[in-house]
């Protein structure tokens, strides 16, 4: 049976660990037995927290560098030992960051073939965030967060200074992870799995989104555009019920837009679940009507009939004077989307956005026309479930309320 090391190159906070759940989640699913094996798991059984400090990563230190040798050098026996044993695809996760590392690497795993996979990120609010979770974990739960994140950062920069890209080996591919693409590869015909794995990076995945609208507000009552308005009496009673419709469902990231009604209809959710990520993000702020925001359909119809008749005819295409279009948003919207997804990795996540926003983040799950996504059904007191990943696709409108 065809047999892979698939090596994870890159710096810290890129993504390497959420892609590598990705890959082995899409091969197990195809049958391919698959397991990652985590340089930081063996460092941190071997060393414990005193290994979070930054000299441990100096590359100037010797005995630290040789520490770090023998660390790899563990960790490339135990999955070339299970490799030979039992398995399909053997995933090393760590950063792999110079091509003297990638070079020892190869002349050690020299039984199969092996896959480089560099991953980048040029998103610094996403680089932000994998930067606090990073310093989450058990080895920084003795340090301030201010001297956890100066540790982290610190241990990048060793990283950094010694940093090479892929480019000289054999077979290999750049992945910018939070946009699901390959940015250049030199792929082998002969590499087992490789077109299995190139078509589980290009895919967004998601295991359970649950896609809300806000609840009810007064400008729903009057028909108002946009705007900034809070939940109703019903709106918060709808925010409640939503709360105990999810209560005991893992929800570990919840998403909102920053508008008020947004933030107000997690609020109940979220005084329930101390622990967890929660983030309101402005790509998932509702259309930008312009100078229409705030006003009734129909005082737009009697102030400028013009622009009411223009929207009228083409609902996806037309621009709110100084404001957006439905093609506008798309672009804005995926981008949120990737950053919620990749954020949220195998886990799953709520994101409670607008009427809008709900139907374009919808459509880049459905094939819909785009004159027609105008006229998706979201309504304020259902959600729609969502899951799409290799082997299955499942989209589901729930009533909760």
């Amino acid at each position: 049976m065809d047999k892979l090391y698939v090596v994870m190159v890159g710096l810290p906070a890129r993504g390497k660990s959420t892609l590598a759940r990705r890959i082995q989640s899409g091969l197990e699913q195809q049958g391919i037995t698959t397991a990652i094996f985590n340089n930081g798991d063996t460092r941190r059984r071997l060393y414990g927290p005193q290994s979070a400090m930054p000299d441990f990563f100096n590359p100037n230190d010797e005995s630290a560098v040789a520490r770090r040798m023998e660390i790899a050098r563990m960790t490339m026996e135990k999955a070339r030992q299970w490799l030979t044993c039992k398995g399909d695809v053997a995933i090393l996760d760590a950063t792999h960051g110079t091509q003297t590392q990638r070079r020892q690497l190869l002349d050690y795993l020299n039984d199969y073939p092996v896959l480089f996979i560099e991953c980048v990120n040029g998103d610094p609010d996403l680089l932000d965030i994998f930067i606090y979770r990073k310093i989450q974990m058990n080895e920084f739960a003795a340090m301030p967060p201010a001297v956890a994140r100066a540790a982290f950062l610190q241990r990048v920069a060793y990283y950094e200074s010694v940093y090479s890209p892929l480019y000289h080996e054999a077979c290999w591919m750049r992945v910018d992870v939070a946009d699901c693409r390959i940015l250049a590869e030199a792929p082998s015909s002969a590499l087992p799995y490789y077109p299995a794995i190139r078509s589980i990076i290009v895919s967004r995945w998601v295991n359970n989104l649950y896609l809300v609208r806000h609840g009810d507000t007064e400008y729903n009552a009057d028909g108002r555009i946009g705007g900034d308005p809070e939940l109703t009496p019903l709106g918060q009673r709808q925010a409640g019920l939503l709360a105990r419709y999810f209560r005991g469902v893992s929800l570990p990231y919840v998403f909102s837009s920053t508008k008020k009604r947004a933030v107000q209809m997690l609020a109940p959710l979220l005084a329930e679940r101390p622990i967890g990520t929660a983030m309101s993000m402005e790509e998932f702020d509702e259309i930008d009507a312009g100078i229409c925001e705030n006003m009734t359909y129909n005082e737009v119809r009697l102030a400028m009939p013009e622009e009411y008749a223009a929207r009228a005819a083409n609902k996806y295409g037309y621009v709110y004077p100084g404001g957006e279009s439905y093609a506008m948003l798309r672009d804005r919207v995926a981008r949120g989307l990737r950053k919620a997804l990749f954020i949220a990795g195998e886990g799953s996540l709520m994101i409670v956005g607008h009427q809008a926003i709900n139907r374009t983040i919808l459509s880049l799950f459905l094939a819909h026309r785009p004159g027609d996504i105008p006229y998706l059904n979201i309504p304020q007191n259902q959600f729609y479930h969502i899951t799409v990943t290799q082997g299955k696709k499942l989209f589901e409108l729930i009533r909760y309320a």
